[in-house]
């Protein structure tokens, strides 16, 4: 299924996980001051493609902005875990 950036539902799930990050990127600050609110993309932490069951769960979405979204292409893996405990932390 290719991904529709305007289905409304996509919409929703990504406006969800912005407000939960306080719309700014979640980026771990040990690697990179960034707290970037600006040019946000919604991260699917268990990828778009593999991961057909949590595409719209809002805990396997984070907020990165572009620079740090795009800083992680091809390594999304290795931020899984990393990424997963973020969002457990801002849901607490």
């Amino acid at each position: 299924m290719r991904r529709n950036y305007d289905d409304p539902v996509y919409k929703d799930w990504r406006k969800k996980v912005y407000k939960r990050d306080k719309f700014s990127c979640q980026f771990p600050k040990a690697h990179t001051a960034c707290k970037s609110k600006r040019r946000l993309q919604a991260h699917h932490i268990k990828k778009w493609s593999t991961s057909a069951a949590l595409r719209y769960e809002v805990d396997n979405g984070i907020t990165l902005c572009r620079e740090c979204h795009d800083s992680i292409n091809g390594f999304e893996s290795h931020y899984e875990s990393v990424f997963s405990e973020i969002v457990r932390k801002n849901n607490g």
